[in-house]
């Protein structure tokens, strides 16, 4: 019986092996490398404006830019503020929209590119002119965003069919070791 074991001690070894490898391979968003993990689909063009008396943070949602001003000592909202803001050299109108919350409408959406923003803030006794750039991507990763590609598949596929191989082999070599030991089949 020892003899059997110490023999496939290398062929269960080797499976092993093989099966945690597999196991551990990481794709396309899971090697903790370059590319980050898409969380819930491709991000809104985002841009911010700090000075010591304000922060301002602008998302952009296809024409709609939405504004949050914030005092940069407490992150409170500034409240009764005025808001002006160039986009690319093109005033906007700002509406209010709650506190410390504005709203703007675009002509256009904007396209792909570097886009600077200028914003003055009137909030009582003070006056202040941000600035900032609004980075606009072309959507790259969408399709990286909608699941595992073929090449994950296939590698998956790969490792289970090696796996079935190595485990049919395994069954085999037993059979006939089991044969040989018992006297074989007459």
């Amino acid at each position: 019986m020892t003899k059997l074991l110490t023999r496939r001690k290398p062929f269960f070894l080797a499976v092993i092996l093989t099966t945690v490898a597999l196991c551990g391979w990481a794709g396309d968003g899971h090697d903790h490398g370059e590319a980050p993990a898409a969380a819930g689909g491709p991000t809104k063009p985002r841009f911010t404006a700090t000075t010591e008396a304000f922060e301002l943070v602008g998302v952009v949602n296809g024409k709609h830019i939405t504004l949050y001003l914030d005092h940069t000592a407490d992150n409170s909202p500034v409240k009764d503020a005025k808001l002006e803001l160039e986009l690319g050299g093109t005033k906007l109108s700002v509406q209010p929209h709650g506190e410390g919350e504005f709203e703007a409408t675009l002509a256009a959406e904007l396209q792909p590119g570097e886009i600077s923003v200028t914003a003055t803030v009137v909030a009582g006794a003070v006056t202040d002119l941000l600035a900032g750039d609004l980075d606009v991507h072309a959507d790259t990763h969408a399709d990286a965003a909608h699941g595992a590609t073929w090449k994950t598949y296939s590698a998956w596929a790969l490792g289970g069919l090696l796996t079935l191989a190595l485990l049919a082999f395994a069954v085999r070599r037993l059979g006939a070791q089991r044969n040989t030991r018992l006297g074989g089949a007459a």
